[in-house]
Order: structure tokens, then sequence, then C-alpha cells
């Protein structure tokens, strides 16, 4: 499936910008999922600096606010072909090890209820597993937009039985953690049915099986990804595949506007 992606992203300042760092990840790259055949990044009111890939394999770029800039647009936007695989990306072959997405960060540190959700799921073949647990958050989540912030923790989501795409992600890469599986957070898109107009990116997981590689599960829908996903980036969690993330010196409020469109 041929997917159309614009990704347009706002900031204006009460108060004129001293100084702004921003880091992009909002280049998809062509894997055994996909592939990329346009993308552009365009930014006014800054500029790209720098260009690398990180060592979870993403595509970063870093822009810097003009002087004294009192607004900053990005826009990104392309056309990725995709490939309905049940959600199967294949071997690992970031620079980062294997073994090292077994580590719990700041945001996916296990606690009583991750724990307790991990060691709860009926032991049986490394894909049912990974199935039910997918399930299982998806009941014990309810999907509820803004009822979390970007930096709350997978523990606490569940705690309050409420969350998005990211807070299930988390708790998923948390929980197959304590059950043994290397897992890594997504970000990306996802073509919804009924409309091409999105508030937000989306996220799921992808946990290693032995012998098929990566694989996905999407808690906040409780399926596999298919060709309606788009990969962008990957991380330990939300922190480490941010669409946009940055630091910025000055006085005056921000404001931030999102519009994203996935189509056919």
């Amino acid at each position: 499936m041929q997917l159309k992606i614009s990704h347009v992203t706002e900031y204006a300042y009460a108060q004129p910008v001293r100084y702004a760092l921003q880091r992009l990840r909002l280049t998809p790259q062509n894997s055994p999922l996909q592939t990329v055949h346009s993308w552009n990044t365009e930014v006014e009111g800054g500029t790209v600096e720098a260009r690398y890939v990180d060592h979870f394999g993403n595509m970063v770029e870093l822009v810097s606010a003009s002087r004294d800039t009192e607004a900053i647009k990005v826009v990104a936007s392309g056309i990725v072909e995709t490939y309905d695989k049940i959600g199967v990306s294949g071997p690992h072959k970031a620079y980062m090890p294997l073994w090292l997405y077994q580590r719990d960060s700041a945001l996916t540190k296990p606690g009583k209820l991750i724990r307790e959700l991990a060691r709860g799921i009926e032991k049986g073949k490394p894909l049912d597993q990974l199935h039910s647990l997918k399930t299982e958050l998806h009941q014990a989540m309810a999907y509820v937009p803004g009822a979390t912030q970007t930096q709350t923790l997978a523990e606490d989501a569940l705690a309050s039985g409420k969350g998005v795409c990211q807070d299930h992600a988390q708790a998923f890469v948390a929980a197959a953690r304590v059950m043994g599986f290397p897992a890594r957070y997504v970000s990306g898109y996802l073509m919804m049915e009924d409309t091409p107009d999105q508030a937000a990116s989306h996220a799921w997981a992808e946990a290693h099986v032995d012998g098929l590689g990566w694989v996905g599960f999407d808690p906040a829908n409780d399926i596999s990804p298919d060709d309606r996903y788009v990969h962008i980036a990957y991380g330990l969690d939300y922190k480490d595949a941010a669409p946009i993330s940055g630091v910025r010196t000055g006085t005056g409020e921000e404001q931030l506007a999102v519009r994203i469109t996935v189509e056919q």
C-alpha cells in the first residue's frame, strides 16, 4: 500500500526566542516493512544544522532556531510504500546491541502492577505469550486522550487504567522485558479507516523473538501492525523516539499546533 503523509508542527512564541535547538526524528527509512519513495523535511524559522543516524538506527536532524524568531514551522512529508508481514520486521540490525533492549528506562521501569501482569501471562510459545500480553494491556488500559503526559510512567498509566498509545506501548515494553524478551518502543503513523486527519502520530511496541527477529504489537488497538503502519523511530521508550524534542532559552509562553494526515 502506498501512503501519503504530511506532518506539520508549528511553534508560536509570545516573546522572541534567544536560542532553541530541536531534535527531529521524522524521517522513515527503508526496511522489510516499507520502502520510502520520497521524503522531505522543510523548516521555517530555523535551519537544519546536522543529520545523523543514532545508535537506535533512527535518522535524526538537528534544527537551530533563527535569531529572535517568534515562530518555527516544521513540515515532514512524503510517500511510503508499506507491506503487510504481520508485524515481523526481521533480524536486529541497529548499532545498539540486542541485550540492551532488556534494560529498564525511566519511563518503562516495572513496578508491582507490571510485574504481576507479566507473571500472569500463561506460559507457552513466545508469540502466544506476547499476543496475550497485548490483549491483556488493551483490556486493562482504556484509550483516553489527555489522560496522561509524555513523562507519565508506564506503571502509573497502568495503575490509572487509562492512557494513550504511548502508554500502551511503554507498558508492553516493560512487561515484555520482565518476561525475558528484548523489547523496544516504536513511533510512526497509522492510517485510520474513517479519516485522513489525525491529532498525533502513533506508537506501538516490538519484541524480539528467536527465529523471527523483531515482531510488532499494538496494544492500543489490540492488533499486529500491518500495511497501514509506517515506522519512523525506535528506542527504549518515548524519549528515544519522540518526533520532536529540544531546548530553548527565553521568556514567554509557547503554543504548539500539530496537523497530521495519512492517506492512501
